[in-house]
């Protein structure tokens, strides 16, 4: 059922603070947290995808965080229906809503709609997948260039999950992944969404010390441990930079003095991705909180998130 209040969304690029400002936002409001992030729904990855502590998850209730395994891989698609899911469920206690994350095809999916896809069945999944394994995504991406070659001048065969999204439909259904996007069902809900950002040094600085951070913390042992499970780090889920880069090391095609340098360019490069996408948004507050007070921030998001929804 849809609720003609906007939805809290906080969003920005990583290393910007989201996950600190909104377990503080969060309690102040009454609220609970949705998480917007395409890695930390996985229960198997942990020092890579920097997750709400378990203190900060005593404090506020975070959902979709640790909610699947590696091996159920989610889609956008499924984060927006179990993300508006989770928005029904809250506001139907009574309590406030707060999405946060900064996974971009996640929150396009969310704010901007779903094209109606059907469902594919699990077996065609796992079939599509099992053929990804053996044959490699090169030649799954010229299988689907052949059968939906809109779709695929968007891609590169680099970009194995939307590959083999794309050939797993046209598998199940007999039509290409590009028709269905004609038709877009709307969201839910609206949203109102505020950007936070930092200027590019201070960004940058923020990166450096979080991949600092993940090394102490155990990042090479932990995907060291990922792999001896089965896991190929550079196939999605697990593709996530950190474990990739890892992934080069235990190769031996990086060595250890690299790795720290690799990790922060590569994150680096991705958060300019975001902000590209960010500016996207027009409907989208930015809020700019490098030199700020982190209280002051809170108290201006407070304020805006603040307007009581509609019984």
């Amino acid at each position: 059922m849809s609720n003609p209040a906007p939805i809290p969304l906080l969003t920005g690029p990583t290393a910007v603070g989201k996950t600190t400002l909104s377990v503080r936002v969060a309690e102040r409001l009454g609220a609970e947290i949705i998480s917007a992030d395409s890695r930390q729904v996985y229960r198997e990855l942990g020092v890579a995808v920097d997750k709400p502590s378990s203190s900060d998850r005593l404090r506020v209730r975070h959902h979709l965080v640790d909610s699947r395994s590696v091996r159920d891989p989610m889609s956008a698609g499924v984060f927006a229906r179990e993300a508006e899911a989770c928005i029904a469920d809250i506001l139907s206690r009574g309590k406030s809503p707060l999405v946060v994350g900064g996974s971009t095809l996640y929150l396009r999916a969310l704010v901007n709609g779903l094209g109606n896809i059907p469902e594919v069945p699990p077996d065609v999944r796992d079939r599509v997948r099992g053929r990804l394994a053996e044959e490699g995504a090169e030649d799954l991406f010229r299988e689907l260039s052949e059968h939906d070659p809109e779709f695929a001048r968007t891609l590169d065969a680099t970009k194995t999950q939307r590959v083999v999204r794309g050939l797993e439909v046209f598998v199940a259904t007999g039509r290409p992944i590009s028709s269905y996007f004609d038709v877009i069902c709307p969201p839910a809900y609206s949203y109102d969404v505020v950007v936070l950002d930092r200027t590019r040094s201070e960004l940058y600085r923020r990166i450096d010390e979080r991949v600092s951070l993940m090394l102490a913390e155990g990042l090479v042992e932990e995907a060291r441990t990922l792999a001896a499970q089965g896991l190929n780090l550079e196939a999605n889920p697990t593709r996530t930079i950190g474990y990739v880069e890892v992934a080069s090391l235990l190769r031996g095609e990086l060595d250890e003095g690299a790795l720290v340098d690799t990790i922060r360019k590569h994150s680096r490069r991705y958060a300019k991705r975001q902000l590209t996408w960010f500016r996207r948004m027009t409907d989208a507050e930015w809020l700019h909180v490098t030199d700020r007070d982190p209280d002051e921030v809170v108290e201006l998001l407070v304020r805006r998130f603040g307007r009581p929804s509609p019984a």
